[in-house]
């Protein structure tokens, strides 16, 4: 799923290290002073880019090592936390809510949950049904719609400061990856652009070339219906930001 090699071909890496550089920008200059938690942090790309950044920060990841990187629940953590981040790994757990009620209790006043997930709800997964990119079966252990997560979120306390559709990521390369499966021979593009020690099946150079073909075709169309799902609040993936406020007498 993730070889130490890198789980993309060509310049997908890249890439991936340059949204997460981005996404912990943001999150470094929103969050009050203190330690970042990444629940679920894959190779360590996020928590690499927040020490960068000069940021203490911890990944919690079984199937990965480093120096920042803990083989832990979110549950066996205790402190205190300026935010806490789950980027795509609150579907892969069996007891979400548990782990989204943890995290809550572990934020420092104003620190900051950050929770993308796919949006079981959106267009794309009601178009494509089984061959949704997002379904990602056996590894997506549940699937959200937005009104369970942020009701969720709001029941634990914290302040929903912002609701995206689209920065959580894979929105139109899930409407590419959609319309490519759809056609024949059902080629798995995700597959395809994987590196082949990362691959779920051996991918010929003739269907590859197919798929990749297949999908720039599809661009165009998938950015347009990128658009329509986004304006109607049914992304394929949802972000959310929420805040835990300090209570009367607690110390910012």
């Amino acid at each position: 799923y993730r070889p130490k090699s890198g789980r993309f071909a060509g310049v997908g890496d890249k890439v991936l290290r340059r949204t997460r550089s981005a996404l912990a920008d943001r999150l470094h200059r929103i969050a009050p002073p203190g330690p970042v938690l990444d629940v679920g942090a894959g190779d360590g790309t996020l928590v690499n880019a927040f020490v960068r950044l000069g940021r203490e920060a911890v990944g919690l990841e079984p199937h990965a090592s480093g120096p920042h990187i803990r083989n832990a629940e979110v549950e066996e953590v205790d402190g205190k936390w300026s935010a806490v981040i789950f980027w795509h790994s609150l579907e892969h757990l069996r007891q979400p809510a548990r782990a989204l009620s943890h995290a809550a209790a572990l934020l420092s006043p104003g620190g900051t949950l950050v929770v993308a997930v796919p949006n079981a709800t959106s267009l794309q997964a009601r178009l494509f049904g089984d061959r949704w990119l997002a379904l990602d079966l056996p590894r997506h252990l549940v699937h959200l719609s937005p009104t369970a997560l942020v009701s969720k979120i709001e029941a634990l306390g914290l302040r929903v400061e912002r609701v995206s559709y689209l920065r959580g990521g894979q929105v139109a390369f899930g409407w590419v990856h959609g319309l490519v499966g759809t056609l024949p021979g059902h080629p798995d593009l995700y597959d395809v652009i994987r590196r082949s020690e990362a691959r779920q099946a051996a991918q010929s150079p003739a269907l590859r070339l197919y798929a990749l073909g297949a999908a720039v075709v599809a661009l165009p169309f998938a950015l347009a219906a990128t658009a329509v799902e986004v304006a109607a609040r049914s992304g394929g993936t949802i972000y959310v930001e929420a805040r835990r406020e300090p209570v009367q007498g607690e110390p910012r």
